[in-house]
């Protein structure tokens, strides 16, 4: 197993996890939204986003242009997370989590890319 692999199971866990939890609104996702000024629906889209990138990344063990695409829609969607923890005056504990996934999709990122060329 590859640091390309190892880092795209990492990614598809952590975001087949939180994606349906906004999906399906359990009560701490409500209660998250709400922290940060979102509505339920508006976090059930940002759920819905969450898997369609880990549909990306399973497509990207066959299509690596597709697991790339993938990579950098996450990359959007945690400096979106980030920003807006730190909007909200939120410490390093609730910003932290976005931090180190974007970090995971820079690395798988960087990785697909570089077997691309």
């Amino acid at each position: 197993m590859n640091a390309t692999t190892i880092l795209a199971i990492l990614l598809i866990v952590a975001f087949a996890t939180l994606g349906s939890a906004k999906v399906a609104a359990v009560p701490s996702m409500r209660a998250r939204a709400q922290h940060v000024g979102f509505s339920a629906a508006a976090y059930r889209r940002i759920g819905f986003l969450e898997l369609l990138a880990v549909g990306g990344l399973l497509l990207g063990a066959y299509l690596p242009v597709i697991g790339a695409l993938a990579a950098a829609g996450l990359l959007a969607l945690l400096g979106g997370a980030a920003v807006t923890h730190v909007r909200n005056g939120d410490g390093l504990r609730e910003v932290a989590p976005s931090v180190v996934l974007a970090l995971a999709s820079l690395g798988y990122l960087a990785l697909v890319l570089g077997d691309l060329r």
